[in-house]
Formats: C-alpha cells, sequence, structure tokens
C-alpha cells in the first residue's frame, strides 16, 4: 500500500493470501474518486525467487491475464523482473505498462 500507486491511485484495500491457491484483492481509488477492483490467484509461490499470479479487473473478469514476479541476486543488489502477460488486447497491454512502470517506480524510491 506505501507503494502501488498507478496513475496516482491509492490503494484503499489489500489482502493477500499468498500460497499456491491462495487468493489476492486490491482496491484502489482515482484522484476523481473512482474505485478499480483487481484479483487472482497464486499458481506459483517460491519464497524469495518467484510469484506467478493470475489478475483479473472486477468490471472484466473474462479477461484474466497472467502476472510473474522474478527476484535474482546480482551481487549486494536483487533483480527484480516483471512479466505481464496474455492480455485481452494491445490497449490493455500498453495501459497496464504505463501502471506497473509507476508501481515499479514507486518500489524502487520506498527500498533505495
Amino acid at each position: 500500500m506505501k507503494w502501488m500507486h498507478p496513475n496516482k491511485n491509492d490503494v484503499i484495500h489489500a489482502e493477500m493470501d499468498v500460497r499456491v491457491g491462495g487468493r489476492f484483492r486490491i482496491v484502489m481509488r482515482t484522484p476523481a474518486g473512482e474505485e478499480h477492483d483487481v484479483s487472482g490467484v497464486f499458481r506459483e509461490v517460491v519464497q524469495d525467487e518467484k510469484l506467478v499470479y493470475t489478475w483479473a479487473w472486477r468490471s472484466t473478469p473474462e479477461r484474466e491475464s497472467l502476472v510473474t514476479f522474478t527476484l535474482r541476486r546480482d551481487g549486494e543488489l536483487t533483480l527484480l523482473t516483471l512479466t505481464h502477460e496474455q492480455f485481452f488486447d494491445e490497449t490493455a497491454r500498453d495501459n497496464h505498462e504505463s501502471g506497473w512502470n509507476e508501481i515499479l517506480d514507486g518500489l524502487m524510491r520506498e527500498f533505495a
């Protein structure tokens, strides 16, 4: 909730059961007051290495995509790779790319 602010949205609710088969749900509020609700299921959880989970907006549950985070030690640093795939169309892909870039920038600021 500290660093996940895509497109200036605030996370107003987050719940995560981080285990294979566990679910997550995140509710974000835009500066204009609109709420966006996303959820999914964890498919793979490898502590300190990898998270794979589905991603679907409440407004379009049929457009489920897949998110993978991998972590790899690089000397004293940790490299994070984010892959978000299986988008419904190019517009969805482009919108998510913008949001994820802002989220990753926030993450970097939080841990810098």
